[in-house]
């Protein structure tokens, strides 16, 4: 989360952005990609989280009774919920669209098993194309829908809720590539995973939600005049302790399988 703020979204909205003709997310796209890559370096050297277990079943709806509290206070009690007054957060549709679309794109990612881990990670490795060929789709609706409309405005200057800053656009989103492979997928996936019932999503998306906490409150979250005096100091810990607890579970790992 301390990448996505670095950047200014996660891989996702740098999709929905690159459709908009953001270049600055083309420029997100190369250091997600080289995240990615070097996740999959990790990986190759023997990082694991070892092999899942099947838990109680009681655990898998503990996220989602959350969620559904969330959307009840929402409706009933909107006056204990603090809403975002600026920026592209301010903007939502009606709660009952939200809904109908989140339950329907929630249930096509899950069953497509979508992720943009994963669309790099194959076409890279092991030379599949076919969540490729998905998203190459996706992106044409995308890109049509914003040209039809007049959304389209190719180029990084004119950017809505973009910075221009290439060497942290490049990195914020290549920190974010680095860990989601680590995770077993992208920060859109470990949502979609969580509401199916996976309690390490779970676990995960608490984190994230903790990560955005912390960007914001120490004012790590960039804006459109770029990042902030604390983004970079963020950067070096997060990165710090991210490859930390790679090398340190590689090394554990290598240790286990000598013995």
């Amino acid at each position: 989360m301390i990448g996505a703020f670095i950047f200014i979204g996660c891989p996702t909205t740098m999709l929905l952005r690159l459709a908009r003709g953001d270049l600055n997310a083309l420029v997100g796209l190369f250091g997600f990609a080289g995240g990615v890559v070097a996740g999959m370096f990790a990986l190759n050297k023997g990082f694991s989280l070892g092999r899942a277990y099947t838990t109680k079943k009681s655990d898998g709806f503990v996220f989602p009774a959350i969620g559904i509290l969330l959307l009840v206070a929402l409706v009933f009690f909107p006056a204990i919920l603090n809403f975002s007054e600026q920026g592209f957060a301010s903007f939502h549709a009606p709660i009952i669209v939200s809904l109908i679309g989140g339950m329907l794109v929630g249930g096509i990612a899950f069953v497509s098993r979508i992720c943009t881990v994963a669309v790099i990670r194959d076409s890279i490795f092991f030379k599949s194309f076919g969540m490729l060929a998905m998203f190459g789709v996706l992106m044409l609706v995308l890109v049509g829908y914003n040209l039809i409309f007049g959304h389209f405005s190719l180029g990084m200057e004119s950017a809505p809720f973009a910075h221009t800053d290439g060497i942290w656009n490049f990195l914020g989103l290549a920190l974010v590539g680095f860990v989601s492979v680590l995770i077993g997928g992208c920060p859109f996936r470990q949502l979609v995973l969580a509401g199916s019932g996976n309690s390490d999503s779970a676990i995960t998306v608490i984190g994230m939600m903790v990560g955005a906490v912390v960007a914001h409150n120490f004012s790590i979250a960039s804006s459109g005049a770029g990042v902030t005096d604390n983004a970079p100091i963020a950067f070096v810990i997060a990165t710090v302790v991210a490859v930390a607890i790679a090398l340190y579970n590689i090394i554990s790992n290598k240790k286990e399988r000598s013995k």
